[in-house]
This record gives C-alpha cells, sequence and structure tokens, in this order.
C-alpha cells in the first residue's frame, strides 16, 4: 500500500512559490550572461571547439561550487541515498551538451539577440513533460490552467515572429537564417526534455548541488564526443584549440556563469516545477537581448521595423512566460506534488519522510559535525590555478565590445546573485 505524503499548509506553499521565483529570475540573469561569451563563433572559431571550452568550465564549476557549500562528503552521501538517479543524472547532461553546440550554430547564423527567443521555446517541451510525467497542473484551478494556456499561445506566437524576421533580415541569408532557426529550435527541444531528470531528482530529494555533480560527466563526455568526431573544418581540433587559448578563459566564465544559473533554475525546478521554473528563467532572453545589442552592437545595422519587431516579439514571450510563472499553484496541485514524491518513493524504495524533508529545503544528509578532508581543499585549488593559468595571456575578445554596458550587466548580476543566496539560506535556516 503506497504511503500518502502529508499536504503542506498554504504559507509553506507560498514561500515556495516566492522563492522559486526569486530562483528562477536570478537564473535567468546568469544563464544569459553565460552566452555572451559564444559570440567568438563569430570570429572564426569552430562551434565545437568553443562548446567544448564551455563545457570544460562547466565541469571545473560543477565540481568547485558544491564542494564550497557542502563538500564531497556530503554529496557522496547523498548520492548513495538515490543512486538510481546517477543514470539520470549522465542523461540530463548528455542532453546539455548536444543543446549548447546548437545554440552555438544558432548564435552564429542569427545572432544572440534572436537566437535566444527562439531556443526559449523549450519552456513549451518542459510544460507539457511535467505535466505528462509529474502531473503538475493536477487539480489547478480554471484561472490556473488559461495563464498556462494563454503563455504557452504567447510564447510561441512570438517565436514565429522571430522566425519570420530573422529569414527576412537583411544581415543574413535565407539559407543560414533557416539552418539558425532549425538549430536554435532543436536546442529548445532538448533543453525543455533535460528537466524530465532535473525534476524527477529533486522529487526524490536530492539536492541540486548533489545532481549537477554527476551531471557533468554526461555533458563532458558527449562533447568530447561531438567534437571529436564531427570537428572538421580543415583544421584539427587541437589547433584550434590553440588558436582560442587567448580567449579561452573568457570561455571558461561563461561556462561558470552557466553553471551558477542553471543551479538557480534547478531549485526553481524544485520549488515550482518544470512548467513554471523554465518559463519564468526564460527571462534570460531580456538579458541575452541587453548582451546582444548594448555590448555587441547586434542592431547597429539593422532597420527600425526589425529592431521594432524583434523586441515587440521578445515582450510577448516574456508577458507568455510570466503569466505562466504567476500561475500560483493551489493546495490542491501541490496535494498531487506530494502524491508524485510519494509515487517516486515507492518506485524507488526511498524513505518518504527524509525526501519531503529535503524537498522542503532539508539536507538530506547530515555532516554530523565532521570537518572537511583535505581533497576538498584540494579541489577548490585546483580549481583556481585553472582560471589563473588561463587569464594569464587572455586577450580582449576579436570582436566589437562596448566594456561600460559589460561592467554595468555585471554589477546587476552580482547584486542579483547576493539576494538569491540571501532567500535560499533563509529557506534552508527555517526548514
Amino acid at each position: 500500500m503506497r504511503t500518502v505524503a502529508p499536504s503542506p499548509h498554504t504559507g509553506t506553499l507560498r514561500s515556495f512559490h516566492n522563492l522559486g521565483i526569486i530562483c528562477a529570475l536570478t537564473a535567468g540573469a546568469w544563464l544569459g550572461a553565460a552566452e555572451a561569451p559564444t559570440k567568438l563563433v563569430n570570429a572564426g572559431f569552430s562551434p565545437f571547439a568553443i562548446s567544448l571550452c564551455m563545457v570544460l568550465g562547466v565541469f571545473v564549476a560543477r565540481w568547485t561550487l558544491p564542494i564550497i557549500f557542502k563538500g564531497t562528503d556530503h554529496v557522496f552521501r547523498d548520492l548513495m541515498n538515490t543512486p538510481h538517479l546517477i543514470v539520470w543524472a549522465v542523461l540530463a547532461g548528455a542532453l546539455w551538451a548536444v543543446a549548447n553546440t546548437l545554440t552555438i550554430f544558432a548564435i552564429r547564423d542569427v545572432g544572440l539577440a534572436i537566437a535566444f527567443p527562439l531556443w526559449n521555446t523549450n519552456c513549451l517541451v518542459g510544460l507539457f513533460w511535467g505535466w505528462f510525467f509529474f502531473h503538475e497542473l493536477k487539480g489547478a484551478e480554471a484561472r490556473t490552467w488559461w495563464q498556462v494556456l494563454g503563455g504557452a499561445i504567447a510564447i510561441v506566437v512570438s517565436a514565429v515572429m522571430l522566425s519570420a524576421a530573422s529569414v527576412q533580415s537583411g544581415a543574413i541569408s535565407s539559407e543560414r537564417a533557416t539552418s539558425g532557426v532549425v538549430a536554435a529550435l532543436g536546442a529548445g527541444l532538448l533543453w525543455g526534455s533535460m528537466y524530465i531528470p532535473y525534476r524527477k531528482a529533486y522529487l526524490s530529494g536530492l539536492n541540486p548541488l548533489s545532481f549537477v555533480t554527476v551531471f557533468t560527466f554526461g555533458e563532458v563526455g558527449t562533447m568530447g564526443l561531438l567534437a571529436a568526431i564531427l570537428h572538421g573544418n580543415g583544421i584539427s581540433l587541437m589547433t584550434e584549440l590553440q588558436a582560442l587559448r587567448p580567449s579561452m578563459f573568457w570561455l571558461f566564465l561563461g561556462g561558470f556563469f552557466w553553471v551558477i544559473g542553471d543551479l538557480f533554475q534547478q531549485y526553481a525546478t524544485k520549488y515550482v516545477g518544470i512548467g513554471r521554473a523554465i518559463p519564468l528563467s526564460n527571462t534570460n532572453q531580456l538579458w541575452g537581448l541587453a548582451w546582444g545589442a548594448l555590448v555587441f552592437g547586434e542592431f547597429a545595422h539593422t532597420s527600425v521595423t526589425m529592431r521594432v519587431l524583434v523586441f515587440s516579439a521578445s515582450l510577448i514571450m516574456i508577458v507568455g512566460a510570466l503569466a505562466i510563472a504567476g500561475a500560483s499553484a493551489s493546495v490542491k496541485e501541490r496535494n498531487s506534488c506530494m502524491s508524485a514524491i510519494s509515487r517516486e518513493c515507492s518506485r524507488y524504495g526511498i524513505d518518504l519522510g527524509r525526501t519531503i524533508r529535503a524537498y522542503e529545503g532539508e539536507d538530506s544528509v547530515r555532516s554530523a559535525g565532521r570537518g572537511r578532508p583535505w581533497w576538498d581543499f584540494l579541489i577548490l585549488a585546483l580549481a583556481v590555478a585553472v582560471f589563473v593559468w588561463l587569464s594569464i595571456g587572455t586577450r580582449k575578445p576579436p570582436i566589437p565590445l562596448n566594456l561600460p554596458a559589460a561592467v554595468a550587466l555585471t554589477i546587476l548580476l552580482a547584486v542579483m546573485l547576493a539576494g538569491c543566496v540571501w532567500a535560499l539560506r533563509k529557506q534552508a535556516y527555517s526548514a
């Protein structure tokens, strides 16, 4: 007989919803900034070489951040409580690696400002999977359904507008625009499906910091395979990596930024579900527009009509995403979530009480006053050494760059980071 999970209180629901919104908005800002270094593809470098460098930066970050906050002992014991999720985490990493490579092709062909909204159709994919696999909208009020469906329609309409704008723009050829649109939409499909393992992990009580340490093996393995097999433009991969050396620091930094954004997105997925977390974190397209237009001057040579169309479509997509995210879960819908947790626990033989406590913010494993092992400090020292080594000989990227705008956007990122970390720590202490 399946054990039924207890129903959450109204105050807990509101707290989870607000925390999920904060995490998703912060995720959008950092995910948007992470894509800025991929503009190096316009300097003639291979998308595979650029994506491989970013993934290596992601690998460094995915081991460094969990160790800073939790330590390797906590991570490994957390994983041992849910060993079935290791395979799911590797699969999610593989999906991310392919999707990230597709985004670089899209940026090369249609630009950052246009590619961003197109691959953000991943929220539609995630919305469907959240409903299909995890019954996220089960028990939702009619108003909530209208908000979700209305937001989804707005996102589709804006994606079509941006596709038309990219093809008709005089800045790129029709052939290149088509391939860029297909690449961006393909990335959206894969990124939307990637959240299935995410949701399974957090319904099973796994901490996001533990999940990402395994996730990265799928990323690095898949990206290394893609780069080795598919790279080919008359230059060997190692030769191109050597040519990228003066700019490699920025790519690693982009990967590090992406991990920060992804961590917040995973916390958002944990607290408000796939269908709400993905659309709200897709406000990264505003940040993509800001970096593309203000820092890289992507709209400098486009017509006024083109600019109005792109910004109008982007605003429509944002309104749709906010409508979905604003559809807060009712007690009945939260009861459905608790039933999903109970189902996962029954399926894999996980302790229900521990899983619910972990879902509500309490650590799934306790350190029992243990100190940090020596290898924690070694891993952190190696990560710092990698970035110090990469910074030596680093040059300004060989692309147009508005430095004051980049600094201003970076300051905003830091402010949002501090606010979100404070909110998460407050939730953890009150759990």
